[in-house]
């Protein structure tokens, strides 16, 4: 099966671009990062804090069915610009990973058809690639998707 999500890395650097085109408006796909009701169902984690404004904070935590935290994550937004740019920082919290830099840039094609175009910038070489041994292009293409399904509920 084809990803929708594609993912580009150039060897030898430590940044890749995410893109993916969602069969949304603008305005509903920016939503899905904007609000914490809709980030919960597609993340598939709990929201504990989702700041949308330059210089607000936010924090995910994922439990298991014992009630252990199996993910925590959490950033700064550094630039806020509604249904254009969200600029923040990604940490998760007990990995081997460094805090990365997100920018995310959200485009119109049509009324009907929108694009996410996400460079991620992380420490080093090594870390990108570490990151790209795990099944992360999966992980993400599976969000993507889940996210298309949830917000073609709020058409």
């Amino acid at each position: 099966m084809e990803l929708k999500t594609k993912i580009s890395a150039e060897d030898g650097q430590q940044d890749l671009v995410i893109t993916r085109e969602f069969d949304l408006p603008l305005a509903l796909l920016f939503k899905a990062y904007d609000e914490p009701e809709i980030v919960a169902q597609w993340m598939g984690t709990k929201v504990l804090k989702l700041e949308s404004k330059k210089y607000g904070s936010y924090q995910f935590e994922t439990k298991d069915h014992k009630g252990n935290v199996v993910f925590k994550a959490n950033g700064v937004i550094h630039e806020f610009i509604e249904n254009q740019r969200i600029t923040r920082t990604f940490e998760m919290e007990n990995s081997p990973f460094a805090a990365q830099l997100e920018f995310l840039e959200f485009e119109s094609i049509s009324t009907e058809k929108s694009k996410l175009t996400m460079h991620i910038i992380y420490k080093s070489p090594d870390l990108r690639d570490q990151m790209l041994k795990l099944p992360f292009a999966q992980g993400i293409n599976m969000a993507h998707n889940r996210l298309q399904d949830i917000v073609n509920q709020l058409k």
